[in-house]
């Protein structure tokens, strides 16, 4: 058997995030006035993951998470437990749209590196232990990528006495991603998604231009991060699936960048050593199908035709359109379905019901049923 005939890789999946449920609102809002403890937050975490992933496996989901239901948001829980991470400001030049051009309120915040990386303790053991003890399908954990470390701060937010030098830097970051994807799959985790919505921003001139004004060329600091991405992956077990969801933002429906894939494709898609993509083509803003044509034929491709920004159901045969139409450019016997992104990127979810949010999962499975006769 082939490694990739031995990573699991589904028909219908979905980017992970999930609408937290109002208990789990409650439970936050009580904690941060000090009103229940950490253990009692983390129960009701506990619980609303139960009943997450029992919702997941009724939907037909052959993969689960666990909604992403201990993050405040879908990045920071993850990072900011490396030592010699802290917050920044926020990026203003990275400001999330909303549709009718209103102002989400939304601004990515700035990582600062204070010191060398290290993974001092582990960062998703819990985590992924409390979904895999609840799980009857195969559990996948989500971990932001590396790039969002670097480059909304880029060379100034990265301490020069703890790194004279960026290459020592980026040697740390791999240490820290290598040590804790080995560590998770100690545990048994063979799915391990890193999502990326930095990469859609060198799709927008005004921020190829910003990384060019702080002296960066934009096209070497994308292949900088793909480099990356591959050393952190480099050493995974022939039964675990590194899995790329390029994002181009989501939070409270509002987005980061537009733009179909073409500007980036030539420097990620055939240099990427993942094992499955997970990519946004849910609306104008997500561009045509050719850039797939870049992808090697030996990867999956899963494609987010359905959107998690409005709760209004896809029809199924313009669904079903949409992938005959991305199959002649990539074959799509190598193809899967999900949502072009979570439903809750930050704890306050897309302006979406939770029923709506449930339906777009069902209507994931059946049409990879539809298409492939199964999930």
């Amino acid at each position: 058997m082939t490694k990739a005939q031995s990573r699991p890789f589904f028909r219908a999946d979905h980017v992970g995030s999930l609408l937290r449920p109002r208990a789990l609102h409650e439970a936050r809002a009580e904690f941060a006035k000090g009103e229940i403890t950490r253990e009692q937050l983390r129960a009701v975490e506990d619980a609303s993951i139960r009943d997450a992933v029992r919702m997941q496996e009724e939907a037909g989901l052959p993969v689960v998470s666990d909604g992403e239901f201990r993050r405040a948001v879908w990045w920071s829980d993850f990072i900011f437990k490396i030592k010699g991470t802290a917050w920044g400001g926020p990026d203003e030049s990275a400001a999330f749209k909303a549709a009718g051009g209103a102002d989400p309120g939304y601004l990515p915040k700035i990582v600062l590196t204070t010191g060398r990386l290290a993974r001092t303790a582990p960062i998703m053991e819990y985590d992924y232990k409390c979904l895999a003890a609840v799980a009857h399908v195969l559990p996948k954990v989500t971990i932001p990528s590396p790039s969002r470390i670097h480059f909304h701060g880029g060379r100034d937010a990265v301490d020069r006495k703890a790194y004279p030098d960026l290459d020592a830097f980026w040697a740390d970051v791999v240490a820290v991603y290598r040590a804790e994807i080995a560590a998770l799959e100690a545990l048994g985790c063979r799915y391990i998604q890193i999502d990326d919505p930095v990469m859609s921003y060198f799709l927008q001139a005004p921020m190829r231009e910003k990384l060019k004004a702080r002296g960066e060329d934009p096209d070497e600091t994308l292949a900088t991060y793909v480099r990356v991405i591959n050393d952190i992956i480099a050493a995974r077990r022939p039964t675990t699936t590194a899995a790329f969801h390029i994002c181009r933002g989501n939070a409270r429906n509002a987005w980061a960048a537009a733009g179909g894939y073409a500007e980036i494709a030539r420097i990620i898609f055939p240099r990427l050593d993942v094992d499955t993509y997970l990519l946004e083509y849910d609306d104008e803003r997500s561009g045509d199908f050719v850039p797939l044509t870049l992808i090697p034929r030996d990867r999956k491709v899963v494609l987010g035709l359905i959107t998690t920004k409005h709760g209004e159901l896809e029809d199924l045969d313009t669904l079903r359109r949409r992938l005959d139409e991305a199959g002649r450019y990539f074959p799509l016997e190598n193809c899967a379905v999900s949502p072009q992104c979570g439903f809750a990127s930050t704890v306050e979810g897309n302006d979406i019901e939770v029923e709506s949010q449930w339906a777009k999962l069902r209507l994931v499975v059946g049409l990879a049923r539809k298409v492939w006769g199964t999930a």
